[in-house]
């Protein structure tokens, strides 16, 4: 196993002590919010950290392109569904989030089939981004409404921008056999 992928494996670690303490935060800033945020970081700079090692020193592999992109989503739904559950996140932004994730691993998945790769775009990696730092804000700002509805609306934004940019590059994918 590479280095990037333990790296990868490490974030997916974190998914539950991020909870633990999230829970134990009861939503409100303090102790266990500020642990939340803070683990919630470093496992959101691990996915810079092991991507750029797995470039830099070429230890891509089939494992970690399947592990990462898991990671990432596993963590921001874990910290969405949390949201959710304290009435912070709304459910209809949360079935956008996830109808664009799973509609686009449907499109890699038809494309894998016939040969293609469809590599991440500059949008998904913008939602990604713009999406754990929205998540962050909200974690070290629980108790701020507007904020927590700017953050939703930016994230919103960019998971629909990026779901339309994925098919519209890649619709043929659809419809060649």
């Amino acid at each position: 196993m590479t280095l990037a992928s333990k790296i990868t494996l490490v974030r997916v670690a974190f998914i539950p002590l991020f909870m633990t303490f999230m829970y134990l935060s009861g939503g409100q800033p303090g102790l266990f919010m500020w642990l939340s945020l803070a683990v919630f970081v470093i496992a959101s700079l691990t996915d810079y950290i092991d991507g750029y090692i797995a470039r830099k020193y070429k230890q891509v592999s089939d494992f970690g392109k399947f592990l990462d992109p898991l990671a990432d989503k596993l963590l921001v739904i874990a910290a969405m569904v949390i949201f959710c559950q304290w009435n912070i996140f709304p459910a209809w932004a949360l079935m956008i989030v996830l109808t664009r994730e799973f509609a686009v691993t449907g499109l890699r998945l038809i494309a894998v089939g016939k040969g293609k790769v469809i590599a991440a775009g500059w949008s998904g990696k913008v939602k990604t981004a713009s999406t754990m730092i929205g998540l962050c804000v909200m974690m070290g700002f629980p108790t701020v409404g507007i904020l927590s509805w700017i953050v939703v609306g930016v994230i919103v934004v960019t998971t629909v921008y990026s779901g339309i940019e994925y098919f519209i590059q890649n619709w043929k994918c659809l419809w060649e056999d």
